[in-house]
């Protein structure tokens, strides 16, 4: 059985304000099991500009088998890291930060943080997003009229995809931004409220990474006046519309690459990274010399991209067009080259283009990887990153096949692709280690910044989830998608079944006309009734996260906010979960909201929960209860704050002996 433990997150039962400015003294509250201890004190350490600062708790009173204390934290910091310290009656110490309870002191880069930077919109917290690839979502009737470019190889829209060079890049099936628009109603019926589409940008490449300029929508998509066409369409049907900018390169054909192109002295030549004097050598994405790398040194070109509103990224964003916000291409490297780090200074460049522009928009940058060190609020407000949720996700529910499929080089591999890392394919993990995956890799985020980080199954770069899906998994893969914190994402083609081995082979044009047949009504059943569960329930867009019990088979959470409590049962196969008497108060009255599971209490209040094979099941309880607040934090921070003035500098062992 699971062990109760003192809990603390960054949602609003935790901390009273989540949009702090400089110099604010924030309420943040921790939640003890009664009859823990007995505890001597509880205080929080921060670490304001690198010398430690304490304050002391008060024991707020007791709730429902809860003891609620209470402390004030300055912020002084834009990113302000506290953690909660326990001292025992028995003098044994405890630290808790977003990693869990700890015996021995934590790193300061897992703390809890508030965070003092710009705020995000509040309406990215309540988005579902949908990406979109043009060239294969749908085609309109004017898609007939737009000559197939020099550059392209023409497929018919049930052609299969190749996955091999050079049709990866260059294959072309010509759905276009009106044939988006006559799709929308699909989005509706899904019930996403955003729309992110890959770039739009005229290009050599059906993926259009490589644009050829910034100042203008391809053509081949119906041009500037299509764009506009399907922001105000999408708008009138709520939902929002974010644009894919590459930050890191341009095409090679673009405007500026071409004007300091052999041409040294050019001013765009100070744009790149030329490495010989004719200007005809140069530093690229990856070595892909299609794809020549910004050089973010240059004031010009930020000038040209970015400062002000008549640059690159505030056109989009303005009248006639009034795109959302934008998604940032290879956010990670752009500014960086060898002992060059220009990336924080480019990511607050944008967010402060953004806010000027429109305060309304949001922008998140791609990090494949551990994203943790540019998460910190100061430019993104969330990322498209896989290790905190996709890869774990995939390791624990995949049963791979070793169905064939052909690399970009046309070598045929059995291996299941594994997001480009070499391991020998999809590795194989528990429950327990899905949730350990989740936690490390958010342990370093703010809260608040974690709330907008892409949650996708999968996305255009990537393998399609259900390639390896376990059977019986999907509900429970799209049910963690929509619970857990974060911004849910469905890639255009996962609510009709579509399968890929990996990133091209995932780009497959949609089947439209399907929607009848009983295998796809019922995976886009599920889609409908799990984003309906999501945007019906505004804890699982802001409520606080509990793990309440892991095992190698079953994970069980809840979101938490003073409205309502969500209780999540997921498992890969039968769950058999026992949870402590107090865990869950008025389990008794819990009402099952989806899934096939059952729940029952026993006379002691513990919960047991029990289902057989995969499972994804949720029940809705009442809201926290939280004893009615001390004084406002303001009127006693001079007695707390650097808690109390003297112990701010005593060490730990000093303040255990002080308690």
């Amino acid at each position: 059985m699971t062990t109760l433990t003192p809990h603390h997150d960054g949602s609003p039962l935790y901390v009273s304000d989540l949009a702090p400015q400089l110099g604010d003294v924030v309420t943040v509250r921790l939640r003890v099991p009664a009859g823990y201890g007995p505890l001597a004190a509880v205080r929080t350490r921060s670490n304001p500009d690198h010398e430690p600062e304490w304050t002391d708790a008060a024991l707020l009173g007791t709730v429902d088998g809860w003891d609620w204390w209470e402390a004030p934290v300055t912020v002084r910091n834009p990113r302000h890291g506290y953690r909660w310290l326990l001292v025992h009656d028995d003098r044994r110490v405890e630290w808790l930060n977003q990693t869990g309870l700890h015996q021995l002191e934590t790193l300061d880069a897992e703390d809890f943080a508030l965070v003092a930077y710009p705020s995000p919109p509040a309406w990215l917290a309540d988005a579902v997003m949908y990406q979109v690839f043009p060239d294969r979502f749908a085609r309109s009737a004017q898609a007939d009229e737009h000559p197939t470019p020099e550059w392209a190889i023409a497929a018919s829209w049930d052609t299969p995809v190749d996955p091999v060079m050079p049709g990866r890049s260059q294959q072309f099936y010509g759905g276009d931004l009106d044939g988006v628009i006559e799709k929308l109603d699909h989005l509706v019926s899904l019930g996403v409220n955003l729309l992110y589409l890959t770039p739009i940008f005229p290009a050599a490449s059906n993926h259009r990474y490589d644009a050829s300029s910034f100042h203008s929508v391809d053509p081949l998509l119906g041009g500037d006046q299509a764009y506009i066409r399907l922001i105000e369409a999408a708008h009138a049907r709520g939902i929002r519309v974010i644009g894919d900018l590459t930050s890191n390169h341009s095409g090679d054909r673009h405007e500026w690459f071409q004007a300091a192109l052999g041409h040294p002295g050019a001013p765009e030549e100070e744009f790149y990274y030329f490495t010989d004097d004719a200007n005809t050598e140069y530093v690229s994405w990856l070595g892909t010399p299609t794809l020549p790398k910004f050089n973010w040194a240059s004031q010009e070109l930020r000038r040209r991209f970015i400062e002000g509103p008549d640059s690159v990224v505030a056109k989009w964003l303005k009248p006639p067009y009034s795109a959302d916000g934008w998604r940032i291409d290879v956010a990670n490297m752009t500014g960086r080259l060898g002992d060059v780090d220009l990336n924080a200074e480019v990511r607050q460049l944008l967010r402060r283009t953004m806010i000027e522009i429109n305060a309304d928009t949001i922008l998140l940058g791609e990090s494949t990887n551990d994203a943790a060190s540019d998460l910190q609020g100061d430019g993104w407000h969330g990322a498209m990153t896989y290790p905190s949720f996709t890869r774990p996700l995939w390791g624990w529910l995949s049963e791979p096949t070793g169905t064939p499929f052909l690399t970009a080089e046309g070598v045929e591999r059995t291996e299941p692709w594994f997001f480009g890392q070499p391991i020998g394919g999809i590795p194989r993990y528990t429950a327990r280690q899905f949730v350990d995956a989740v936690v490390r890799f958010t342990a370093s985020i703010p809260w608040r910044v974690r709330l907008g980080n892409m949650q996708p199954l999968d996305t255009h770069d990537t393998g399609r989830f259900a390639t390896n899906a376990g059977p019986g998994t999907i509900p429970v893969a799209v049910g963690l998608m929509v619970t857990l914190p974060g911004l849910p994402v469905v890639f255009a083609g996962d609510e009709f079944g579509l399968v890929g081995a990996e990133g091209e082979d995932s780009r497959t044009p949609i089947p439209w006309g399907t929607e009848t047949q009983p295998d796809v009504a019922e995976r886009l059943a599920v889609y409908r009734e799990l984003i309906a569960l999501r945007r019906a329930h505004p804890t699982l867009s802001t409520g606080g996260l509990r793990w309440v019990h892991v095992d190698d088979d079953s994970v069980v959470f809840t979101r938490e906010s003073a409205d309502e409590t969500l209780l999540v049962l997921a498992s890969k196969a039968g769950a058999d979960a026992e949870l402590p008497a107090g865990a869950l108060p008025g389990a008794a009255a819990a009402e099952a909201v989806f899934g096939d599971a059952t729940l029952a209490v026993a006379e002691d209040g513990a919960v047991l929960l029990s289902a057989d094979g995969p499972v994804f099941a949720v029940w809705r309880l009442a809201g926290v209860v939280v004893p009615a607040p001390l004084p406002a934090a303001g009127e006693r921070a001079d007695e707390v704050s650097r808690g109390v003035a003297s112990s701010a500098q005593l060490t730990p062992a000093e303040q255990v002996a002080s308690a």
